[in-house]
């Protein structure tokens, strides 16, 4: 078997502020590494539990943010963008038995972490089909619609409640909860063994064959509205797409790979 990891970083365990995700600032140093540290809890966890080779995007703001040396040697990384319109799950295809999302964080528009985002930090809020959507949900149906179920989901409380309702048996780990501008997280190491403790449990052969999958629905509307007009504005010129409001950007489609598309250029 084959997993697909895709790894960021704004939901991992005590991240609190922007300056601790940013690749150079002083204080991101520890973060990275706790960003590994998880990674590589889900990769031992899924090679004891039967997978036998893992694959890793670093799927956050360079891509070049995990430390490779401390993954398993069984573990391949993606590093860096390739510039396609799968993004997140660039390198993603229908010989991956499952994908796992860690570091995963609340959408734009929700309290549930004060680094929550939706893509853009420019965005004020993404809508799919009428609902808040989350990096989680966007990514979970590109995957869904090359055939690949999401088996695991680590980040924060918002994140794993809001996942829970999209797919209710998928095992999640929760690092922390937000409220304001604050974080109430587990010990680093704490998160980590547990982590490592849940992909041993449920990354098994029989729940990959069992595993809840997401259904795509028939059509698909993404609303972008971002923070500043002139932006929405130019976007609204991308083939297909219109201003619904001075802020709001809307593009509809039957088929989920161009919705990937829309992102791709205008998110």
């Amino acid at each position: 078997m084959k997993l697909f990891v895709c790894a960021d970083i704004e939901g991992c365990c005590g991240i609190t502020d922007w300056a601790e995700t940013q690749p150079g600032a002083p204080q991101s140093e520890a973060f990275r590494r706790q960003m590994t540290e998880e990674v590589a809890a889900v990769c031992r966890g899924a090679l004891a539990a039967g997978f036998d080779r893992v694959v890793v995007r670093d799927a956050h703001d360079s891509a070049r943010n995990l430390l490779p040396e401390l993954l398993p040697e069984q573990a391949r990384v993606y590093r860096g963008w390739t510039g396609d319109p799968y993004g997140m799950l660039s390198g993603l295809d229908g010989s991956f038995s499952g994908v796992v999302f860690t570091g995963f964080h609340s959408p734009a528009h929700s309290g549930g972490s004060p680094l929550a985002h939706t893509m853009d930090t420019g965005l004020y809020e993404v809508r799919l089909n009428g609902r808040i959507a989350s990096e989680f949900l966007l990514n979970a149906y590109a995957a869904a619609r090359i055939g690949v179920p999401v088996l695991m989901l680590t980040g924060d409380y918002g994140i794993c409640f809001d996942a829970e309702k999209e797919l209710p048996t998928l095992p999640t780990v929760c690092t922390q909860v937000g409220s304001g501008g604050g974080t109430l997280s587990l010990h680093p190491r704490a998160a980590i063994s547990l982590i490592e403790r849940t992909a041993a449990a449920v990354l098994t052969p029989e729940y990959v064959e069992t595993a809840g999958r997401l259904r795509l629905p028939d059509s698909f509307t993404i609303e972008a509205s971002y923070k500043e007009h002139p932006r929405a504005y130019r976007n609204s010129f991308y083939p297909g797409a219109f201003l619904r409001d001075a802020n709001t950007v809307v593009f509809e489609s039957n088929d989920f790979y161009e919705i990937l598309r829309f992102m791709h250029f205008c998110m």
